[in-house]
């Protein structure tokens, strides 16, 4: 049933009195801030409603009624106003990105940082895995009588290149034949499937045979291996401290533990990877980790490029300021992608010459 204008104007008073001060809040403070002229008794009487109906909580007699996990979901959804970024916080992010998140081998790790920073609370970073992804194409280009370009492309649509130098001649027949015998062969499979379907196949082909196909299929796992590689950054753990919530030491240790696990993120992360969503929040329940029961995942995805993504998240109570942190990490995010797409359009020849027919010799097994 949905709930009146009064009732939403009660719950959102209360869940952003909260957020603030992580305290209850009473009712002639609730009136005022939600500029209701009924009385405290009426105002106790839809407190006591809204707790019947699941949107707060009283956990413990004498205590003042809080959010709970649902009451936050409707706040979310439907009760928080957009948070707009002032120009100084806008002017700061930027100045932090372009000072410290310059060099990409280590935006990661700049990444997670910065939004511990932003928001005051713990916060991991990553890249996409690419578990799952396999060799779609593969395409030899002829080059001259002992070298030919192996392309590769997987499933994530990353396209890699490799010259690759034979000690004796190869023919055009010879390099078509191989590559329809990879194409038929060792597509659609995954770097843990590739390694034993090369081996089934050394069983039947001839030596010399066998060394082409061995090169190429070597370098598709390298090439596997490079995509599926996860990076998982944490930082500002010891936020976690700062809040009422967690002055349990018990109940911290559990929860700062869960934040060193990074396969965990990575799980954690997986749907927001695999989904076209730019943001997620997660709210007590809603984590499926029993670490994760009692706070709130707020996620936002980013564009790495070659079709992988990167996730940037901040864990905390479920009273922490939705609308700012929201707000804070799609700007980051939305920044992160740009980056990445700015750095890959400068790495981009300026023109692109066809192969000539006798290149200069190159180290066997260079790429490009």
């Amino acid at each position: 049933m949905a709930l009146t204008e009064r009732r939403r104007k009660i719950l959102r008073v209360v869940v952003e009195n909260y957020i603030e001060t992580a305290e209850p809040i009473g009712s002639k403070a609730i009136a005022e801030k939600a500029q209701l002229t009924c009385s405290s008794a009426t105002i106790r009487n839809e407190l006591a409603a809204l707790e019947r109906e699941g949107y707060l909580e009283q956990p413990h007699t004498s205590a003042g009624r809080i959010p709970s996990a649902q009451g936050y979901r409707l706040y979310v959804n439907e009760l928080m106003e957009q948070h707009k970024l002032s120009l100084q916080e806008t002017e700061r992010i930027n100045a932090a990105m372009d000072g410290k998140m310059r060099e990409l081998d280590r935006v990661i790790d700049q990444a997670g940082r910065l939004v511990s920073k932003m928001t005051n609370y713990p916060a991991f970073s990553l890249a996409g895995s690419g578990d799952d992804i396999t060799i779609t194409r593969f395409d030899l280009l002829m080059v001259d009588k002992n070298s030919f370009i192996a392309v590769v492309m997987a499933s994530n649509n990353a396209v890699k290149n490799k010259l690759i130098h034979l000690p004796t001649d190869i023919t055009e027949p010879q390099l078509q034949l191989l590559n329809t015998l990879l194409n038929t062969t060792f597509t659609g499979k995954s770097l843990s499937e590739l390694n034993p379907e090369l081996m089934r196949v050394a069983e039947k082909a001839a030596g010399s045979s066998y060394g082409l196909i061995s090169l190429v299929v070597s370098f598709a796992m390298d090439v596997l291996e490079e995509l599926g590689h996860s990076t998982v950054r944490t930082s500002g753990v010891g936020h976690l401290l700062e809040s009422p919530e967690y002055q349990d030491i018990d109940k911290a240790h559990k929860l700062m533990t869960y934040l060193s696990d990074e396969p965990a993120f990575s799980k954690l992360s997986a749907p927001m990877l695999q989904s076209d969503a730019d943001t997620k929040i997660l709210i007590g329940p809603e984590n499926v980790a029993e670490e994760l029961k009692d706070t709130s995942v707020v996620l936002a995805s980013y564009d790495i490029g070659e079709g992988m993504k990167g996730v940037i998240g901040v864990v905390g109570p479920t009273r922490m300021d939705y609308a700012k942190v929201t707000a804070k990490l799609s700007y980051l995010a939305d920044n992160l992608s740009k980056m990445f797409s700015s750095s890959q359009q400068s790495q981009l020849p300026q023109k692109r010459e066809a192969p000539a027919l006798n290149p200069p010799k190159e180290p066997a097994g260079e790429d490009h």
